[in-house]
């Protein structure tokens, strides 16, 4: 008896695959140009601390991450609960949240992959996001923040990013207008990672810089 066929991937563990292949560009593009930016903007690098809301292996958004002197993280190293706020009552701030709170505090300037989920951010940076604004103060308060955002849609996930921006604005962030949205990102990246449009490439390094320059100019 001939072997049934394997079924093909749902729309969601499509997109999801594909917003999880992106995340690591933008740290491959800044990396890759570190010396220019260094020389173009300031002597002692500001550090950024790049994350994608994504969890998934292989993120396309995870390509899309850079940073100067770049700390990236992923979130699939910080587990926290779903929040609630009698858990926070019973429990306080758990451990994990701690953490990225104090990398949060840590780093002036944060660099923001954003996947896509239903026109929406992700529930894991949302949920992210609202465990850390629970500690005191505010972290994320005062920051230079760049978004950036993939998807196999044709829109390149800008509603998220759009969404994320927003937030980011609402938490006291000095959110840097420079943007970069990848369309039909399940094609955009060639076999060792990179960008293969030009253009991509650009809107990436435009991204990087600004979040760089901007970030060395509100340094104390």
């Amino acid at each position: 008896m001939a072997a049934k066929p394997r079924p093909g991937p749902t729309q969601r563990e499509f997109s999801r695959d594909t917003a999880n292949r992106a995340a690591r560009v933008a740290e491959w593009q800044l990396r890759r140009r570190r010396s220019w930016l260094l020389e173009s903007f300031v002597s002692t690098p500001p550090r950024i601390l790049a994350f994608a809301g994504s969890a998934r292996k292989d993120s396309l958004n995870r390509k899309l991450l850079a940073g100067g002197e770049v700390t990236l993280i992923d979130l699939n190293d910080y587990p926290l609960p779903l929040y609630h706020g009698d858990l926070e009552d019973a429990q306080g701030l758990p451990a994990n949240a701690a953490k990225l709170v104090a990398l949060i505090t840590e780093h002036p300037a944060l660099l923001v992959a954003s996947p896509e989920y239903n026109s929406l951010i992700t529930p894991l940076l949302k949920n992210t996001i609202d465990w850390c604004t629970r500690a005191e103060p505010n972290p994320f308060e005062g920051k230079v923040a760049a978004v950036v955002s993939a998807s196999p849609g044709q829109f390149g996930g800008v509603r998220s990013a759009q969404v994320a921006r927003q937030l980011l604005l609402h938490l006291g962030c000095h959110v840097v207008p420079a943007q970069c949205t990848l369309p039909r990102a399940d094609e955009a990246f060639d076999d060792a990672g990179r960008l293969k449009d030009a253009r991509a490439q650009k809107a990436a390094q435009r991204v990087a810089a600004e979040l760089v320059r901007t970030t060395a100019r509100l340094l104390p």
